[in-house]
């Protein structure tokens, strides 16, 4: 069943970005990430007291753990789903924050002692290569200035995220350090919903069941499944199956959104795929 987590980590991760558009057509990006955040939240919290963790901390592992949720699930997608908000194509976006690999492999040696190999790096640039053939770069589009910047902030933040919650891999149960970093993302967006924005959602049916696909599948699911990939394996091998993102979302755009895939699509696929493997495998 473990083997498999990864092409379910891929799947509902790929998910997110399709369903992110209905729920920003209906809110504010902010106020649906800390609503979405809250809900998380509490249900980590029941289903910590119900399977009887233990939920108060030290203050070593509660900033630690809220620090986490600050960087993904704060700035992370904060940065995305504002990106996407004001203009910036999902695709293009997906595609900038899948260049964390990249970064991950090239720190993870300096601050985690890991030891990338060659073939991982081989790896790592074929998932580029293949996920930039997906989704390409439409030249005479202009993009938004400040969803470009968004979305490079939102790479940062993520790798950032993998590589501290690497290196602190602290001994609280899973449950409960993602409570404590939901806690975390929702927390900065009600900072910066007081702050730079407004409180607005639309709690129209479409908002409602893509948000229910993000709570449920996303938050629950794929970031629980994420969390397990970091703490039991190496950070460079963990994002490296980041770069099958793209092309499976661009694959269900073509299902769900009637978006078209021609042949370069599909080659860019091929590569990609080639790639991950090609990083991840073992020796």
């Amino acid at each position: 069943m473990v083997k498999i987590f990864p092409f379910i980590f891929i799947i509902l991760w790929s998910s997110a970005f399709v369903t992110t558009k209905p729920i920003i057509d209906n809110s504010d990006p902010f106020s649906a990430l800390a609503f979405r955040f809250f809900v998380v939240a509490f249900g980590f919290f029941i289903f910590s007291i119900y399977t009887k963790q233990k939920i108060l901390t030290n203050s070593r592992n509660l900033l630690q753990s809220l620090f986490s949720g600050v960087l993904f699930h704060g700035v992370y997608l904060g940065g995305v789903f504002y990106s996407v908000s004001i203009g910036m194509p999902t695709g293009i976006a997906a595609l900038i924050v899948t260049l964390q690999p990249i970064l991950t492999n090239a720190l993870a040696g300096k601050f985690l002692g890991e030891k990338v190999t060659f073939k991982q790096w081989i790896g790592v640039i074929l998932g580029f290569i293949g996920a930039a053939l997906v989704l390409g770069f439409d030249i005479g589009s202009s993009l938004p200035v400040f969803g470009v910047i968004a979305s490079f902030v939102a790479l940062l933040a993520i790798t950032t995220s993998t590589l501290w919650q690497k290196k602190i891999s602290n001994d609280l149960p899973l449950s409960v350090s993602n409570m404590y970093q939901a806690i975390g993302g929702c927390s900065l967006h009600i900072m910066i919903i007081l702050i730079f924005s407004e409180l607005y959602i639309n709690f129209s049916s479409t908002f409602l069941i893509a948000m229910s696909h993000q709570i449920f599948l996303v938050s629950f699911g794929a970031f629980t499944i994420l969390m397990y990939l970091i703490k039991n394996n190496s950070a460079s091998k963990t994002v490296s199956i980041f770069f099958l993102i793209p092309p499976t979302t661009a694959i269900m755009a073509w299902l769900f959104l009637n978006e078209k895939l021609n042949n370069l699509d599909l080659i860019g696929f091929a590569v990609a795929t080639l790639g991950v493997y090609i990083a991840t495998r073992k020796k």
